[in-house]
């Protein structure tokens, strides 16, 4: 393992540079507590200390809107091509809740079939991750998943340590950016020493609020498919999609066609969907196999605790808070696996 540093007053040379080799996406402040991943060009730019942003990188490397292919039938012609969109990035400042969101979007879209677009796209960004060093707030829950310390997924990892950053150096693609920037250090036993005793104080401030341990979550599914708590959840859902829309790890999309008016050219698109809506699982014929609110909210907890821990062995909740921050009918992540344990007791 290699570790350099970075002197804070450095940082903004370190984003000016990166932002002349590509473009640079960063948490930015938009005011009232609220963040989001946008542009930067600029070290002060950047939102160091930030609760997760409004939606998270995913957006990246899933766009929300996505041409997948692009058709031509005038004069007879049968011509489609395949597109695929991409930009060349570099992240800053993931989370580690959203390096675990995109390391489960790679196992699904590695999955059978693979998913090209996804893959090609997320081989032009490169992930710059920073440590969570504080308690993000009551919505998190990245303890009960195993996220509050970084589990890779990243090139460079910055940890900040008050006048420097101690950076974990994890691939080929870090390590060119070492060279190429310049302004970083060799790290020693002292800052690796100072990282040690923050990870210490992080074993006292990040707890697991839910009485459960994590690896009896998936058995706590199996006994709790025909709960009542399906139930009261459905009786406030609105079914808006709020909650799988900033989802990090959600991935169900739609595809569209969009004719021009000359009905003879067009384009084929990719968007985000969302399991919460009522026509989600319609069918031909009118059968819907989750016509009410209720399956429809069990079936994205099972999504993210139970499913994915049987076919991917890992969790499909980042425990970034993101679907409690954002939800109208005020249903809590937490608060509803503690009345799946009360019930189960």
């Amino acid at each position: 393992m290699k570790y350099v540093i970075l002197k804070k007053n450095k940082l903004d040379e370190f984003i000016v540079n990166l932002s002349k080799q590509k473009k640079v996406m960063a948490p930015v402040s938009k005011g009232y507590n609220n963040y989001a991943f946008e542009e930067v060009t600029r070290g002060g730019q950047i939102a160091l200390k930030y609760i997760p942003t409004i939606l998270p990188p995913k957006k990246y490397f899933m766009p929300q809107y996505e041409t997948v292919v692009e058709y031509d039938t005038k004069d007879g012609k049968q011509n489609m091509e395949a597109i695929v969109e991409y930009d060349e990035m570099i992240l800053f400042g993931v989370h580690t809740c959203d390096l675990a969101g995109i390391q489960s979007l790679n196992v699904v879209f590695s999955d059978r079939p693979k998913d090209l677009n996804y893959i090609i796209r997320k081989n032009k960004i490169i992930l710059i991750g920073l440590e969570c060093n504080d308690y993000c707030d009551e919505h998190a829950s990245c303890k009960l998943v195993n996220n509050e310390l970084p589990n890779g997924g990243y090139d460079l990892f910055f940890t900040d340590l008050g006048d420097f950053f101690l950076v974990h150096v994890n691939t080929w693609e870090g390590e060119n950016l070492i060279s190429l920037t310049k302004v970083f250090e060799p790290a020693d036993d002292i800052h690796m020493k100072k990282r040690e005793k923050l990870r210490a104080k992080k074993r006292e401030i990040f707890k697991n609020e839910v009485k459960i341990n994590p690896d009896q979550i998936p058995d706590l599914f199996d006994r709790s498919h025909n709960s009542k708590v399906w139930y009261k959840l459905g009786e406030r859902c609105l079914s808006c999609g709020n909650c799988t829309n900033v989802c990090p790890t959600c991935h169900c999309f739609d595809v569209e066609d969009e004719i021009n008016l000359d009905l003879k050219t067009g384009k084929r698109i990719r968007i985000w969907d969302s399991c919460q809506h009522e026509s989600f699982a319609k069918v031909a014929g009118g059968e819907n196999f989750r016509r009410k609110a209720a399956g429809r909210q069990r079936h994205r907890y099972f999504r993210k605790f139970k499913y994915p821990v049987d076919k991917f062995s890992r969790y499909f909740c980042t425990g970034c808070g993101r679907c409690s921050r954002t939800c109208m009918a005020d249903i809590r992540l937490k608060e509803t696996l503690d009345d799946l344990i009360k019930e189960s007791i």
